[in-house]
């Protein structure tokens, strides 16, 4: 594989960098808010010789080294089913046009961006086609596809990747190559055997939890907690796990369920070998932000040969 370089805007922790590396790609540029993101973004990068940039919008341009491909995970809240959806209209949502501004400067090879399923029907689809619009005059040919992660990890998560070139090809997500139905991992490829019981739920949580859950049931819906064993997919992780890890939890016998461990999330996100710098709450935040690295890996490695 031919060398590249890369940058990595609203990189998170790296996931998505974790994926064009393992094609042979060197990060010139890392743009993260959040601190707490950057100090695990450090521990699990140590040999960066470039600092983690904040407020992209405070970047100019022509302050960003030159590059073959620009990766982004921008923000998914305006666009989220779990946020209030204002698109466009919320401040974060503009921070896409950040993107835009790079790409009509240095004019990348490939753009490569990832955001959450419910961008593709947000407004109607307008704002999808705001996005698609604006990369098409910026002079690039989109492609993008909804792929899930369970083939790869015991989670039922789908984003939405989209795929600019530059230059128009042959490139075509058909050839993305799915790993064996009957490989496809369950939880119990990730569980610890010996979890520390302070992940289990106390009685007050799960009584709570449980009492929300009935009081849904009673109007049909079905909303509430959901309880997964070793031989199950969990649904998605969210940023919010760290609450009450209502959305996967583990079943124990004769024991209260309890959340996955901050390392099983790792895991289930696709990072074999994470390292852990911040709290439990800001890991699961993090983790749950991210995305799922075997992804990222299986689609660089068709985006590779137009690189």
């Amino acid at each position: 594989m031919k060398p590249f370089t890369f940058i990595d805007l609203f990189a998170g922790i790296g996931g998505i960098r974790k994926g064009f590396e393992s094609i042979g790609g060197n990060c010139v540029f890392t743009s993260e808010w959040d601190t707490y993101a950057q100090q695990t973004y450090r521990a699990n990068f140590p040999n960066d010789t470039h600092p983690i940039t904040g407020d992209i919008t405070k970047v100019d341009p022509q302050d960003i080294p030159p590059h073959d491909v620009l990766l982004a995970g921008f923000p998914c809240q305006p666009f989220s089913m779990a946020g209030h959806r204002e698109g466009f209209m919320d401040v974060r949502g503009t921070l896409f046009f950040e993107i835009i501004k790079i790409a009509a400067h240095h004019r990348p090879k490939v753009l490569f961006l990832e955001n959450v399923r419910g961008l593709v029907q947000h407004d109607k689809g307008r704002t999808f086609n705001a996005i698609r619009n604006s990369l098409a005059q910026a002079g690039y040919h989109v492609h993008y596809r909804l792929i899930p992660a369970y083939p790869w990890v015991p989670q039922k998560r789908e984003r939405i990747y989209i795929v600019a070139f530059r230059e128009k090809n042959e490139f075509d997500f058909a050839k993305l190559e799915f790993p064996d139905y009957g490989t496809w991992p369950r939880l119990s490829s990730v569980l610890e055997e010996n979890a520390d019981p302070k992940y289990t739920l106390k009685d007050g949580t799960w009584n709570c939890l449980k009492k929300h859950k009935d009081k849904h049931s009673a109007a049909g819906n079905g909303f509430g907690y959901k309880v997964y064993g070793p031989d199950d997919i969990v649904g998605t992780i969210s940023a919010r796990y760290y609450k009450d890890g209502s959305e996967a939890l583990i079943k124990q016998e004769d024991k209260n369920p309890r959340k996955l461990t901050p390392m099983e999330v790792s895991k289930v996100m696709g990072y074999p070998d994470f390292k852990q710098v911040c709290s439990d709450g800001q890991t699961y935040k993090q983790l749950g932000n991210s995305v799922v690295t075997p992804v990222i890996k299986a689609l660089a490695r068709i985006i590779s040969p137009y690189i």
